[in-house]
C-alpha cells in the first residue's frame, strides 16, 4: 500500500491530499450511517496521514452539521503535510482541533457520544501502545459508542495481526484500496468488526499489477471442478486413512466420512487390528482393514510393509489422526514419507511423530500437507512469538518444502514458493474435538480428485469453515459436532461456484 501510494503520488503526479480527502469522506460515511438524527460524534487523531483521514472525516461529518469534538494525540507542529491541508478545511468550517487531555469531562463527553472516530494510528504502527494514546485507546474502548476505526484499529500491528499492547475495538473499520493481513489474523481480526474496502483514486490497474504473496479467501475463490455425466467412482480419487488407535476410534471416522462426503470415490482406511471390528461396524460407505499393532492397540512399525502395498493404486493418502504416541510411530511416518510418491496428509500424532526430527521433512519423496494445530507448530519448532502466525506459517513452510495449514481462528495455509492464503470462514461453534480430523480428511480427498494441490487445501479449509459457519446459524455455537460438520457438507459445496475443469 505505502509503495502503491508512492507511485500514485510522485509518478502520476495525484495529490497525497486528494487520495486523503477520498479516504476522509469514507471514514465520515460510515459514522454517518450509525449516527441518529442529531447524534454526538468525538473524533481521535494522531500526527500521522491516519490522523489526516479523521480530520478531514471530522470536517465531512461539520458539513453535514454534525455535533462532534476533534482530539489530537500528539503535538500540532508534527502533523504530516496532508493532514494539515486537511485541518484548513476543518479550520474553514469552524471547527477546532483540541489536544487530548484524559480527564472526567472528557469520559462524560464520550458517555454522549453515538459514534466515535479512531485516526489515531494507521498501518504503520510496529511498537506498542503507550502514554496518551495508550489512554485514549482505554477511553474509546470503555465508551458505549460505536467505533469506525480509519484503516485498521490503532493498536493492530497490519502485517500481523498482532495487538500491541492494547487496541481499539472497532464495530466499522473502513480500509482502502485493498484489506491487510492484520484485518484477518487473530487477534487483531477481532478487533476490527464489519470491514469496508474503499476506494480512493488508485488506478485499478496499479492495484491489479501490484504483487503480493498473502491473499484472503473469499467466496469467489472457492471453485469445485462440474463432475462428467460418464465419469464413475476411479475419476474421484483412491484415498488411503491411516489412523486411530484403542481409546482413539473417532478420529479414523470422521476423517474417513469426511472424505466420502466432500466427493471421493474409494476411501481405503487401515486402523490397528484390535478397533478393526469397530470400524467396520461404524462405516458402511468406507473400507477399512486391519494392520498390525501392539498390545496398547497401536500401531506397529511392520504395519509400513502392508501400507505401502495398499498405497500402491491410491492417488492420495492421510496419516495420523488418532494414531497415538510411540516409537514404532515415529518409524512408520518417516518410512511413509521417505518412500511414498503421492501427496501425504500428515495430521494430528503423525504430526507430533516427527517433531524430534523436523529434517526428515526435507527428505520427503512426495507432497506433504502438515496440518497442525498452534500446540503441534510449537512442537514442531514453529515460533509464533516474534513475527506472528503468517510470518511463522510461510517460514516454516518455505523452510522445509511442505504445505503447511497451521489451524485456529482464521487458519493460514502457507506454501513452499513464499505465497499464503487466510482462510475467513470458520468461527467457536468449530472449538470441539473431532474438527480437525474431519478438515484432514476433506483436503485429503480433494487432492485425491486431482485438484491443485493450492485449490484443494484452500478450497477445503474453506468449506469445513463454511459448513461450521451453517452449523452455527442453525443449532448455536454451543451444539456444534464434528458430524454435524460433516452433514453440513452438501449445503456448504452447494453454496460454491460449479465450473467446467
Amino acid at each position: 500500500m505505502r509503495e502503491m501510494d508512492r507511485h500514485v503520488i510522485e509518478d502520476l503526479r495525484v495529490p497525497g491530499a486528494a487520495l486523503m480527502s477520498n479516504a476522509a469522506e469514507h471514514v465520515a460515511a460510515a459514522a454517518l450511517e450509525l449516527l441518529p438524527l442529531g447524534g454526538r460524534a468525538a473524533v481521535f487523531c494522531g500526527t500521522g496521514n491516519n490522523g489526516g483521514d479523521g480530520i478531514g472525516a471530522a470536517a465531512f461529518l461539520l458539513e453535514k452539521g454534525v455535533d462532534l469534538r476533534l482530539f489530537l494525540i500528539g503535538n500540532e507542529e508534527k502533523l504530516t503535510p496532508d493532514s494539515v491541508e486537511m485541518l484548513k478545511r476543518l479550520r474553514s468550517l469552524g471547527g477546532t482541533l483540541e489536544p487530548f487531555f484524559a480527564s472526567d469531562g472528557l469520559s462524560d463527553y464520550l458517555s454522549g457520544c453515538h459514534v466515535i472516530i479512531d485516526a489515531i494510528f494507521g498501518i504503520g504502527l510496529n511498537s506498542d501502545l503507550r502514554g496518551d494514546a495508550l489512554l485514549a485507546v482505554d477511553m474509546i474502548n470503555a465508551s458505549d459508542a460505536r467505533v469506525v476505526s480509519a484503516d485498521i484499529p490503532s493498536g493492530v500491528q497490519a502485517d500481523t495481526g498482532a495487538i500491541l499492547g492494547t487496541a481499539v475495538m472497532a464495530d466499522v473499520t473502513v480500509t482502502f484500496t485493498m484489506a491487510k493481513p492484520g484485518h484477518f489474523i487473530e487477534p487483531g481480526c477481532i478487533c476490527c468488526g464489519e470491514l469496508l474496502i474503499r476506494e480512493i483514486g488508485i488506478p485499478r490497474d496499479i492495484v491489479s499489477s501490484s504483487s503480493s504473496n498473502v491473499h484472503a479467501v473469499m467466496p469467489e475463490d472457492v471453485k469445485l471442478p462440474k463432475r462428467r455425466r460418464d465419469s464413475h467412482k476411479g475419476d474421484y480419487g483412491r484415498l488411503l486413512i491411516i489412523a486411530g488407535s484403542v481409546g482413539f476410534t473417532g478420529a479414523p471416522a470422521l476423517s474417513a466420512r469426511a472424505a466420502t462426503r466432500i466427493g471421493a470415490g474409494l476411501v481405503f482406511l487401515g486402523v490397528p487390528e484390535a478397533i478393526y471390528g469397530i470400524m467396520a461396524a461404524k462405516l458402511d460407505e468406507e473400507m477399512p482393514f486391519p494392520l498390525p499393532c501392539d498390545n496398547n492397540g497401536r500401531l506397529k512399525a511392520v504395519s509400513s510393509t502392508e501400507i505401502l502395498r495398499r498405497a500402491d493404486g491410491c492417488n492420495a493418502m492421510l496419516l495420523g489422526p488418532g494414531l497415538g504416541r510411540s516409537s514404532d510411530m515415529t518409524k512408520l511416518v518417516s518410512s511413509s514419507i521417505r518412500r511414498l510418491n503421492m501427496p501425504i496428509v500428515l495430521d494430528a500424532d503423525a504430526i507430533n511423530a516427527i517433531a524430534e526430527d523436523v529434517s526428515v521433512l526435507r527428505k520427503a519423496s512426495c507432497p506433504l500437507i502438515l496440518t497442525p494445530h498452534i500446540g503441534e507448530f510449537k512442537r514442531l519448532g514453529g515460533d509464533i512469538s516474534s513475527g506472528g502466525r503468517l510470518r511463522s506459517a510461510r517460514k516454516f513452510s518455505e523452510k522445509n518444502g511442505c504445505i503447511l495449514v497451521l489451524k485456529g481462528h482464521r487458519t493460514i495455509t502457507a506454501f513452499p514458493d513464499g505465497s499464503s492464503y487466510i482462510n475467513t470462514t470458520g468461527g467457536p461453534a468449530m472449538a470441539k474435538g473431532g474438527s480437525g480430523d474431519v478438515l484432514a480428511g476433506m483436503i485429503v480427498a480433494l487432492i485425491g480428485q486431482k485438484l491443485p494441490l493450492m485449490e484443494a487445501v484452500t478450497n477445503a479449509v474453506y468449506l469445513h469453515g463454511l459448513a461450521g459457519d451453517m452449523c452455527a446459524a442453525d443449532l448455536g455455537d454451543y451444539s456444534v459436532t464434528a458430524s454435524d460438520i460433516i452433514a453440513m457438507l452438501p449445503r456448504a459445496t452447494r453454496s460454491v461456484t460449479i465450473h467446467n475443469s
